[in-house]
């Protein structure tokens, strides 16, 4: 019931503005790993003003699920304004979570009270094009480098969800891509990947301390929204389960239990927020590289109270290399978003 109350005023408060199976078998693929079968018939969402290619897919169609607001329901930033630390200390509490980018030099933080109205922001970072992107679903702030064979693509939101997760797509060939590991999955460029950038969330305090000239995401978007409310209110309680279905499920963990998520190559593990909260400091080796993982404490939840300044700490991570100390690229969602997409998991446990 409490699940459904949620719903219902999630999509009043979306109204006009939200985030997208099992890997079934789909028709024979080509050499890109991309289906080139007719299969438009599965689809389920409508398919009225998209110019994709939907003979192409490496995800059966049926998978596709509509999340409310329509193509461009929610709105992409597409002209980002920036801040300087001072302006934002006068609207962003201490421990409120900010997404942290670190590139060429120049450090921004992108407020999650702003993404979760938004979900993509096209961003150019020292010279780089970006999408930094938030599904408040999954609890996945991924940012990618929005170049693809010598392209640069604008990224812009579907409306449709798979395995509850924001389904983007770029505006140069409408393909639809995958939030959760970055590919496309239906168009032109089914089968590619994007090249996922270093970054985390971090409590604003935090980030401002460590880069006094940094940057912050303005609250000037062109839009009008309620910016510091969450129309998610109480939707990370750990034990409930995602508004929209989802083709695995998988007990190990609780469906909205954080994890460190780390994944090279084939192989995948996941560190329950449970255990590094506990342990502190972990080394994990993946896909023959080791990674050390530390607990950062005091991190706000921008999922939990409908004013995110007053959400529970549940703290975040940060991951380095063990061989280099560099940052790595890793990402913090709910378990049951990892289960659905990647089924052989190793989860660290105690």
């Amino acid at each position: 019931m409490r699940a459904a109350l949620l719903l219902v005023g999630l999509a009043a408060a979306l109204a006009g503005v939200g985030c997208g199976g099992e890997r079934g078998e789909g028709p024979s693929a080509s050499a890109s790993g991309a289906s080139t079968g007719d299969a438009a018939d599965e689809l389920l969402v409508p398919t009225a003003g998209w110019e994709t290619d939907f003979s192409r897919h490496t995800v059966p169609l049926s998978e596709f699920q509509g999340g409310g607001p329509g193509k461009d329901g929610i709105p992409s930033i597409d002209v980002p304004m920036f801040v300087s630390g001072d302006e934002a200390a006068d609207w962003l509490s201490e421990r409120e979570p900010v997404v942290e980018l670190e590139l060429g030099g120049v450090a921004r933080a992108y407020p999650l009270q702003i993404l979760v109205w938004h979900e993509i922001v096209n961003d150019e970072v020292a010279g780089a094009p970006v999408a930094v992107t938030f599904c408040p679903l999954c609890n996945t702030a991924l940012v990618f480098d929005r170049r693809l064979d010598g392209r640069v693509l604008d990224f812009g939101t579907t409306g449709n969800l798979r395995n509850s997760d924001l389904v983007m797509y770029d505006r140069q060939t409408e393909s639809w891509w995958q939030q959760f590991g970055g590919e496309a999955v239906v168009g032109e460029f089914a089968g590619e990947r994007l090249t996922q950038l270093p970054a985390r969330i971090v409590a604003w305090e935090d980030f401002a301390a460590r880069h006094p000239d940094g940057e912050v995401l303005s609250r000037e978007t062109g839009f009008t929204r309620s910016y510091g409310s969450n129309p998610y209110a109480g939707y990370d309680d750990v034990d409930s389960s995602p508004f929209f279905p989802v083709g695995r499920e998988d007990d190990r963990l609780s469906p909205k239990e954080r994890v460190v998520f780390l994944e090279r190559g084939g192989d995948a593990a996941a560190v329950p927020f449970s255990v590094l909260s506990e342990r502190e400091r972990l080394e994990v080796e993946v896909g023959e590289e080791t990674f050390v993982v530390e607990w950062v404490p005091g991190v706000r939840s921008a999922l939990d109270s409908s004013d995110i300044a007053e959400g529970r700490e549940v703290g975040s991570a940060r991951v380095t290399s063990a061989s280099t100390g560099e940052p790595a690229v890793f990402d913090q969602p709910f378990w049951f978003a990892v289960a659905a997409f990647r089924p052989d998991v190793r989860v660290i446990d105690r």
